[in-house]
């Protein structure tokens, strides 16, 4: 009967990944399946069956998981999201840059800029770099 209910959990358990997507739920299933076995070979009683699902989790967690995560972000092409792609990026000055304000356009959009520094401003026409996104502003700089 014990086996019967690891083997549930197990199900359970993987069937609830497929929501959640990270794995960890997944290595808990293998977790309470590798109970549900020695559970019906061996028997064990309820105190050792949590030790060999604790164990086999932590085991399938440590060990298993990172490697499929890797394998799982190199065939979905996880890749930056758009914000995380802008640093570095060169673009052009629409409106004059200075510490407090100025306008940008990046990608056909027109973005609220302005420079890390105090000083003159950067001139509409120039290209310029940007060094991060705070909030909705691009925080650029001149060559």
């Amino acid at each position: 009967m014990a086996a019967a209910l690891w083997l549930i959990a197990a199900i359970v358990l993987a069937a609830a990944e497929a929501v959640a997507g990270d794995f960890m739920l997944l290595m808990l299933g293998g977790g309470a399946l590798v109970t549900a076995g020695v559970t019906a070979g061996l028997g064990p009683p309820p105190w050792a069956q949590g030790l060999v699902f604790a164990v086999a989790s932590i085991a399938l967690l440590v060990g298993v998981r990172p490697v499929l995560k890797r394998i799982a972000a190199r065939h979905t092409g996880v890749s930056a999201s758009y914000l995380e792609s802008l640093p570095g990026r060169r673009v052009i000055v629409i409106a004059p840059v200075d510490a407090s304000a100025g306008l940008v356009r990046i990608g056909g959009e027109e973005w609220s800029a302005r420079t890390p520094y105090e000083g003159s401003p950067i001139p509409a026409g120039a290209e310029v770099t940007v060094l991060e996104i705070d909030g909705a502003v691009a925080v650029v700089v001149g060559d």
